[in-house]
């Protein structure tokens, strides 16, 4: 095959750091779009971005020319330093180390779009914690994180 295709969708979540709700209502659509102009820049084009004052759920197209690790870099440095120079809130915004990346075939992206659009909704029944044990386990990575949490 003479050419290489790729169309990887990402569900991608990751927090504030130590779970601050740096992400007020004042700012969040602001800080959305920084974020959507990062990954586009980034050659990701971006189906949503929607969270909660701690965490951030994003839905894009990975480049395939970049590794997630670099793309989410990217994203959470630059978006830090635009905050803080900014100086839209009072507080240091920072994000905290790690994030999650699921891929999402093409059959589930229009559920995983509307359980990203409806995070607010959502969060009035599940904390973030229960939200994201549950990510794990529906993902298989129990045994994975439990064993990460005794080092």
């Amino acid at each position: 095959m003479p050419h290489s295709y790729n169309k990887i969708w990402l569900h991608v979540v990751f927090a504030t750091k130590e779970r601050f709700p740096l992400i007020k209502p004042v700012i969040e659509k602001q800080l959305y779009e920084h974020i959507r102009e990062q990954l586009v820049e980034s050659g990701c084009p971006v189906r949503i971005i929607n969270g909660m004052p701690d965490h951030v759920h994003l839905l894009f197209l990975q480049n395939p020319k970049m590794s997630v690790t670099d793309i989410i870099k990217q994203v959470k440095g630059n978006t830090s330093h635009w905050v803080n120079s900014q100086h839209i809130i009072a507080e240091k915004f920072a994000w905290q180390q790690g994030y999650s990346a699921f891929s999402v075939s093409e059959s589930q992206l229009e559920r995983v779009f509307h359980y990203i659009q409806n995070q607010k909704e959502h969060h009035s029944k599940k904390t973030f914690a229960q939200e994201y044990a549950d990510f794990i386990a529906a993902h298989g990575l129990t045994a994975v994180v439990e064993n990460k949490a005794r080092y």
